[in-house]
């Protein structure tokens, strides 16, 4: 015998498991019946079908109120995230139909609110009938647990189980407030070493990175602050607080206001890089084949 049919006969009827999560949500079969427009008689007896089905109360009926089991909650919680997906999935398939749907993309915060959002008025222009919902990730993660479409991301060429088209690569450069510059008398490259390093966290080998672009061997052991996200490290640059190693892309505004100065003419090439990640999946989603070549539009030729 095969998994397929046992993995079957474990999947009880929609219907059911539809009135169950929406019972166990609201807390009343009456409520969930009004819901689901159907007879409060009708939700129950999809219920019990359910528990019979599992062989185990989900529900304890007391004084004509209904409260989860143990049991119960656990399900309810794993179901609830299910049926979303299922929704989500329905929704995208019929989104073939058309040229619309809805993409649910995960960017990083400074790269989308600084590289990105600007340019969406032109995506939204030529695409009216695509949504994008967007959600913050720092790191690589599963895309079938997360229930994302894509993921502007930054890093190695590496993501198992995506396809990955590269953006842009970057290019850094080690920037400080004036008055800490001038307090402190950074003059040459050699001055990093009694610097305190600003290090955005998910991105451990930066500073490694510069210092031996700038033949200065591996990196001290001097003060370092690390923050998850580069709008805290600039702000911390900026607040004089030491030295950010921070992409040109993203301290421009900075270095025009005079906030921030670049040090040393020094210009550091990040083995690593922007890409746009998906499933393979995912490849003909509408909304995401619209925003695939969209973005890659944008991208001028390095």
């Amino acid at each position: 015998m095969t998994d397929q049919p046992l993995s079957r006969r474990l999947i009880p009827p929609l219907g059911s498991l539809v009135a169950f999560e929406a019972a166990a949500r609201l807390g009343s079969f009456t409520r969930a019946a009004e819901e689901l427009n159907l007879s409060q008689g009708a939700v129950s007896r999809q219920v019990k079908d359910l528990e019979a089905r599992l062989g185990l109360a989900l529900f304890e009926r007391r004084r004509q109120r209904v409260h989860l089991t143990e049991a119960g909650r656990f399900y309810a919680e794993q179901l609830r995230d299910t049926l979303a997906r299922f929704a989500s999935a329905t929704a995208q398939t019929i989104a073939f139909r058309g040229s619309g749907g809805t993409l649910d993309l995960a960017i990083l915060p400074t790269i989308g609110t600084r590289w990105l959002i600007p340019r969406l008025p032109d995506f939204f222009a030529r695409h009216r009938d695509v949504t994008i919902r967007f959600s913050t990730r720092l790191r690589p993660f599963d895309f079938e647990q997360e229930g994302l479409d894509a993921a502007i991301h930054f890093g190695d060429a590496h993501w198992p189980g995506a396809v990955l088209h590269r953006l842009m690569g970057e290019v850094l450069v080690p920037v400080a407030a004036p008055a800490l510059i001038e307090a402190a008398g950074y003059r040459t490259p050699a001055d990093l070493r009694h610097a305190t390093l600003l290090v955005q966290a998910t991105r451990p080998r930066a500073w490694g990175e510069c210092f031996a672009a700038l033949g200065l061997g591996p990196a001290g052991d001097q003060q370092r602050l690390s923050f998850e996200q580069f709008a805290m490290v600039l702000q911390a640059a900026v607040a004089g607080l030491g030295i950010a190693l921070a992409p040109e892309l993203l301290v421009a505004e900075e270095i025009r206001r005079g906030e921030l100065v670049p040090l040393f003419d020094t210009r550091v090439i990040s083995s690593q890089g922007y890409f746009l990640a998906y499933p393979e999946a995912k490849r003909n989603l509408p909304a995401l084949a619209a925003f695939r070549d969209w973005l890659l539009c944008q991208i001028a030729p390095e």
